[in-house]
């Protein structure tokens, strides 16, 4: 929804006019898959979608929020905050306000009304931007600051321990860090980061598959084991401390899946460090070969794609003015990316749009993104 017609949503529930709009974007990941959890490399950018909630203080501790997505009302006072079952969408929200004030912040309570574009369920990090989003509200009814890795620390506390999702530190992190016009490099051991500049004129086509994901959580599970087990067996406390060159000298120690499943993370961490090295030469080209590397690596040595995210790629690489494609999350079905010139994305994405279902029998959503700035938020 546009910002207006949320402020009229907003004066039309409370009957007051809105002070302060906040904003949190959702992300894609360019590449470095199944790293995050290995201690190693990742280089997502934040999306020019994003989750809005504009809203006034309360003098009170009681938040109101109203969701004009899922048309619902959902309330609860900052004394004691509590899962909402009949409204899962404000227990993001909650989990933030939770986290925040068990941090040493200050809260005020708020009206609000949430709205966001970023599509649910389609590995584009809704969840987190409408947490990052929450973060920013507080502050701005609250009076309070608080540093952008902060911030996506608690969020990410909010979704493990208040929602329950194990999610890694990433989305929270490009959701708040995040800069027009860039991606961001991510340690995820020392949570160490870079802004990497990304060139004009390039488009990322995002393209959901809408495939369901019915083996996305056992396999995640049993990737994750498999890495323990490749990292205990290299003598290391991660994969994330092997060389390229060291594991190619002792990969014939590894049983053949192991080998495989670290073959993909060792080199992927790689790859996200030539692909940032790239970037700053301005080298597209490179940088597509590495997209088109991570995800043959992602289909044959970790196992992860589908049938789906492979007609996605193929289509993508088959056609004119495409630099790379890839599937992007921890796979299974959600989406594919791929980076393509500004002058080809409308025809890429109609090519896909007509051949992908006669190849899978499923009709894609197709999202034309370019990079956007991380969270914040404005008086209005």
């Amino acid at each position: 929804m546009k910002l207006s017609d949320l402020q009229a949503l907003f004066r039309s529930r409370y009957d007051c006019a809105a002070v302060f709009a906040a904003r949190a974007p959702g992300r894609v990941n360019l590449i470095g898959e199944h790293t995050d959890y290995n201690e190693g490399f990742v280089l997502p950018m934040a999306i020019d979608r994003d989750v809005k909630i504009i809203g006034a203080a309360r003098q009170d501790g009681i938040v109101r929020l109203y969701s004009a997505d899922f048309e619902q009302e959902s309330m609860f006072s900052l004394d004691a905050i509590r899962p909402d079952p009949a409204a899962p969408w404000s227990n993001y929200m909650r989990g933030v306000a939770a986290m925040l004030q068990n941090d040493g912040l200050a809260l005020r309570g708020f009206d609000g009304v949430v709205s966001g574009d970023v599509p649910i369920a389609s590995g584009l990090s809704s969840s987190a931007a409408t947490e990052m989003a929450t973060v920013m509200a507080f502050c701005a009814a609250s009076g309070q600051s608080i540093d952008g890795v902060r911030a996506a620390r608690l969020a990410q506390r909010a979704e493990n321990e208040f929602v329950g999702v194990k999610c890694g530190i990433m989305d929270q992190f490009i959701s708040s860090l995040g800069k027009a016009g860039h991606a961001l490099l991510i340690d995820c051991r020392s949570l160490e980061y870079e802004l990497a500049s990304l060139p004009a004129g390039v488009t990322v086509l995002v393209v959901d598959t809408t495939a369901p994901r019915t083996l996305a959580g056992s396999a995640y599970n049993q990737r994750r084991r498999e890495c323990e087990e490749g990292a205990r067996l290299l003598g290391v406390r991660s994969l994330r401390d092997v060389s390229v060159q060291a594991f190619e000298r002792r990969r014939d120690e590894l049983p053949v899946v192991i080998a495989r499943r670290c073959a993909h993370v060792i080199h992927e961490n790689q790859r996200v460090l030539d692909a940032v090295a790239a970037l700053r030469r301005n080298e597209l080209s490179t940088f597509g070969a590495l997209m088109n590397q991570s995800h043959d690596s992602l289909r044959d040595l970790y196992e992860v794609s589908s049938a789906e995210l492979d007609a996605v790629v193929d289509i993508a690489r088959d056609t004119p003015g495409v630099h790379g494609a890839r599937m992007t999350g921890a796979g299974f079905g959600g989406c594919a990316i791929a980076l393509v010139n500004d002058d080809a994305a409308a025809s890429l994405a109609d090519r896909i749009a007509a051949e992908y279902p006669r190849r899978t029998g499923r009709t894609p959503n197709i999202y034309a993104c370019v990079a956007s700035d991380g969270a914040n938020w404005s008086a209005v």
